[in-house]
């Protein structure tokens, strides 16, 4: 398994991580507790030691699974988890207090079944509570060794610059795939600036970029896609062209779309550490063959000539969801 530093911060990880949070929330039923555990560590087999979780994810549920089974090989993983949620529950609004910080860290070292928290973010930026006293907050969890790398999510470059000056911040995790480019306008550079890792989530478009969902597709009804507006019947018709050029290029290099698509990024920047989700060991295996597929510069070319013809339809999150994107 290659490696990638995440920015200038010391901190390497497995050039792919694993985004754990589907196996418990957001898409459905959580996966059966020994399947999900088979999974993970099917992962590290496989040279992962890069492994996504949060409070907020079950609540709870997610870094109880992730602790039990990472816990033979700790001391080989890194695990990044995150604040910011009241209650660990999205749907109840903000809290990035330090008392409130400081709560989840001592929660999550507990669930999570170790003595300190690998990379520990904001999991998204709250206007209530100055960036400089949340980075000041976890300053200090590192200082007492319950922390070691500070990160954010969906941050704009403001906050991550407000932030970074008090506690340099490690990882920025963000969506970003070839139908959601956003953060190359201006989140990018300012990382490149400063010598901050990226960390972008949803690399294969929530499942969709993988060519496995169409506009006839029908999710389980708890689900977070039933009510993204980009995954309506008549958006996934018209972004269906995303996956058709993926198709294409997947031909040439006798790939799969999801790996056109993971390879894509791993190209961008050498900073950069996508953290795709799966339920499914032969989709785990699929996206780790991403790490060996090479796009020439010819081929990079003309991905982007031909996506800059396609504009993805529909918003990433539903209305509430969006406002805590912080840009």
């Amino acid at each position: 398994m290659q490696k990638r530093l995440l920015g200038k911060s010391g901190l390497e990880v497995s050039a792919l991580g694993l985004g754990c949070m589907g196996l418990s929330f957001a898409y459905g039923p959580a996966t059966a507790k020994e399947d999900a555990i088979k999974l993970i560590r099917r992962a590290f087999e496989l040279g992962v030691n890069f492994f996504d979780t949060a409070e907020a994810y079950g609540p709870y549920d997610n870094e109880i699974l992730l602790g039990e089974a990472l816990a033979p090989f700790r001391n080989e993983v890194i695990i990044a988890t995150k604040f910011g949620f009241r209650e660990g529950k999205p749907s109840s609004g903000l809290d990035s207090r330090p008392e409130n910080i400081r709560a989840v860290a001592e929660a999550s070292l507990k669930r999570l079944k170790t003595g300190v928290i690998d990379l520990f973010y904001q999991h998204r930026v709250d206007p209530n509570v100055p960036v400089e006293d949340v980075a000041g907050t976890v300053k200090d969890l590192i200082k007492e060794g319950k922390v070691k790398h500070f990160g954010m999510s969906e941050a704009g470059v403001q906050s991550i610059r407000k932030a970074h000056a008090v506690q340099p911040v490690t990882a920025l995790q963000s969506e970003y795939s070839l139908w959601w480019r956003e953060p190359e306008d201006e989140i990018i550079p300012a990382l490149e600036e400063l010598g901050i890792g990226f960390v972008p989530f949803s690399p294969l478009g929530r499942g969709f970029l993988t060519g496995a969902i169409n506009e006839s597709t029908q999710f389980d009804k708890t689900d977070f896609r039933n009510t993204a507006p980009r995954f309506s019947g008549e958006n996934r018709t018209a972004n269906q062209k995303f996956v058709d050029l993926l198709g294409s290029i997947a031909k040439e290099k006798d790939a799969t779309p999801a790996q056109i698509a993971l390879a894509w990024l791993l190209a961008q920047k050498p900073w950069i550490v996508p953290i795709p989700g799966t339920t499914k060991l032969h989709r785990l295996e699929e996206n780790l063959g991403s790490i060996s597929i090479t796009l020439s510069l010819n081929d990079l070319r003309n991905i982007n000539e031909a996506v800059a013809n396609i504009e993805a339809q529909g918003n990433r999150y539903p209305e509430q969801m969006q406002k805590m994107v912080d840009r």
